[in-house]
Parts: C-alpha cells; structure tokens; sequence
C-alpha cells in the first residue's frame, strides 16, 4: 500500500521553528519529485515547496524563500521541510504528495501532477 505520512506540527510561538517530516511506505521517496502544499483556513492549497526527482533542484512558493528549506534523507526514505522564522500566516494544513512521473526536470506547484497525497499535519503559529 502506497502511503505518505507528514509528522512534525504543531503550535508555535511567531519566530519559531518546526521541521517537517513526511515518510514513505509502499515505496520510495528517492525517485519522486516531492511537494509541500499548505492550506489556510477559507483558502485554496497551494504550492510550499518541491524537490526533484533526482534532488538537485528545489522549488519554493515566495512567501517562504530565505525561511524555508526542503531537503530528503534517503536512508529513512523521508523528506522534510525545515520552517524557521515562522509567522502566523504560515498556520495551515501542511500536505507533502509524491510525483509518479519518471521525469528528472525541476519540480512544479502543479497539484495535477502529484499521485500520492498524505493526511496533512497541522501547524499553528500564534503566541
């Protein structure tokens, strides 16, 4: 059975950090591309950020860039988000998905192109 799931979240303070997790069962993380979403409140999802198939490239929405960071740990066939900085317009619902297709461009936002999707994990920043 194929399965994501995110791990990490939480509530904390404006400043802070969390680190994401999202592990893999049924196969492994090292030939996807993998994307983080976040969904608000009365808001659409929407792109975080994305690793490669081959992990050389990373992708981040603007509203993350400099604070964000995505990297994969081969060996626990996980990948994370590191979240410093935080502010309380990151509070959302955080989803990692998985991209099937055998391509070794960049990765995209594009929720289309994503198969596998987990149950999300809450992240609250508020003091």
């Amino acid at each position: 059975q194929l399965q994501l799931v995110e791990s990490g979240g939480g509530l904390v303070q404006p400043g802070g950090s969390l680190r994401l997790s999202c592990a893999a069962s049924g196969f492994t993380l090292e030939y996807h591309a993998i994307g983080w979403f976040r969904q608000a409140p009365g808001k659409e999802r929407e792109g975080v950020s994305c690793i490669s198939r081959s992990g050389g490239r990373t992708s981040y929405a603007d509203s993350v860039k400099g604070r964000f960071t995505i990297s994969r740990d081969n060996a626990k066939n996980t990948v994370y988000l590191q979240m410093n900085s935080l502010k309380p317009e990151d509070t959302a619902v955080y989803y990692c998905a998985a991209d099937f297709a055998p391509f070794n461009g960049p990765c995209a936002f594009d929720q289309s192109k994503y198969d596998s999707w987990g149950q999300g994990t809450q992240v609250t920043v508020s003091f």
